[in-house]
């Protein structure tokens, strides 16, 4: 385990869990790597250690922050009217939790991406005076038009860049389906914004897709989930921007290099949620690459690394990969190194050695399958497939309950009548509310740590 620190800025740990004995003939080594930053937090104000502010990326200083709030502003925003009401209150308590000094902006967002505050492409600084003008601003906000979500996306890039923040993010609310822009339009428009900011998405009511509310969250490293009742919408606001305002540290990177021979078969990201980042890989140098990590506060998070290495002969042993964690330099100088950890390989004929699973592994292996057939059930169900799906949620709370995954556990009862946990043996329940399948469907990718 390797540290990066100084006194009132985070300090980074990196620890690698793994059972590193393989049989003969073995090739494939499974990690985890467990990352926690601590010392940041939202009393923050301070620069990252030896991180100078760099022109166009600040400094990573806690106040060196923008954020921009994309309100669905469409039509059935008036349906109940108050939604649109519920909608403005939680935007007022978001800017009300701004830390004095962020930059931000609210973007009013229908078929079109409207730049509500502070307007001519511009963001605010947040202080007393700046709050109490959004909030006003906020009065004006009507429902009316079509849903675009990529062009609200599109504008809050430029908004964000054009602040020069270090740490840039975006909180999306919506309640219909992106009806008036292709899918591709909005898949372009990810693709575009992925690296330059985080962005949380929220889906109020019951009439928006799941699919398409947590492909913004998956692409842009932020977090989804649904809001069922409009009237919840303030504490959910309030609570998403002090996670935003507690962010320290901006584009950290997981890097890993693999010695000749090896390659990488996945890296995902296991908790607090399941995100798969293989296909995300950036190449930085001979055998090595960089998985994009988001921005980081005061918190801790695990990664599941998968390595094919070369055969080998009983007794030898070999560094299957080096995991760093690190943070580009803007202007293109070396990287500075925030804490690192190795994963290895030793070929044994120690049946027991070589046949056991590590805890760490064997716990997200399933948590990562229970996000799987969670999806895969209400998929088989929407399709009419009810043999499938009943398979499919059977496994589903059978992992939930050998897990220890209350929550989802919970959540799966209001799909299926349990029978039998322990088995998997499950009965679709004749009746779901639409709001009890979306919120399954939503938090689906949600894991629970492994007990220590």
């Amino acid at each position: 385990m390797a540290n990066f620190s100084k006194s009132n800025v985070p300090q980074f740990s990196v620890d690698v869990y793994q059972n590193a004995y393989l049989p003969e003939g073995g090739r494939e080594v499974n990690a985890i790597v467990t990352v926690t930053s601590t010392g940041g937090g939202t009393t923050g104000g301070v620069p990252l250690a030896g991180v100078d502010a760099v022109p166009g990326r600040g400094s990573g200083r806690g106040t060196d922050a923008a954020v921009v709030l994309m309100v669905d502003c469409s039509g059935s925003m008036d349906y109940p009217p108050t939604k649109m009401r519920n909608a403005r209150d939680a935007t007022a308590a978001a800017i009300d939790t701004l830390r004095d000094g962020t930059r931000f902006s609210v973007v009013a967002g229908t078929h079109v991406a409207r730049d509500l505050y502070p307007g001519n492409g511009r963001l605010a600084v947040a202080d007393p005076r700046t709050k109490a003008q959004a909030k006003e601003a906020l009065r004006g906000l009507s429902a009316g038009g079509g849903t675009a979500i990529g062009t609200w996306l599109r504008l809050t890039d430029r908004l964000l860049d054009a602040s020069g923040a270090a740490i840039r993010h975006g909180i999306l609310l919506t309640d219909g389906r992106n009806e008036h822009e292709a899918p591709e339009d909005l898949r372009a428009a990810l693709d575009a914004c992925a690296g330059r900011f985080t962005c949380d998405a929220r889906g109020v009511g019951t009439d928006w897709e799941v699919k398409e509310v947590t492909s913004v969250a998956t692409a842009l490293l932020g977090t989804a989930d649904i809001v069922a009742d409009p009237a919840g919408l303030a504490a959910d606001f309030t609570l998403m921007m002090e996670n935003a305002m507690g962010k320290e540290v901006a584009d950290v990177a997981l890097r890993l290099w693999t010695p000749l021979g090896a390659e990488i078969v996945f890296v995902k990201q296991v908790a607090p949620t399941v995100s798969d980042l293989t296909g995300r890989r950036t190449e930085t140098g001979p055998r090595a690459g960089d998985y994009p990590t988001g921005s980081w506060g005061d918190e801790s998070r695990d990664y599941h690394v998968c390595v094919r290495v070369p055969q080998a002969n009983i007794g030898q042993e070999m560094l299957a990969a080096r995991v760093s964690l690190v943070l580009p330099d803007p202007s293109g100088g070396a990287p500075r190194t925030l804490g690192q950890g190795l994963v290895r390989a030793v070929w044994t004929d120690d049946m027991v050695a070589s046949t056991s699973i590590n805890p760490q592994v064997a716990h997200y292996t399933g948590q990562a399958e229970l996000a799987h057939v969670i999806q895969q059930g209400l998929d088989a169900r929407k399709a009419g497939d009810l043999d499938g799906a009943t398979a499919k949620l059977g496994r589903a709370v059978q992992l939930a309950s050998a897990s220890g995954n209350e929550d989802t556990a919970k959540l799966l009862s209001k799909v299926v009548d349990v029978v039998d946990a322990a088995t998997g043996t499950v009965r679709l329940k004749a009746k779901v509310a639409e709001a009890d399948e979306m919120t399954l469907e939503t938090r689906s990718t949600k894991t629970v740590r492994v007990k220590k």
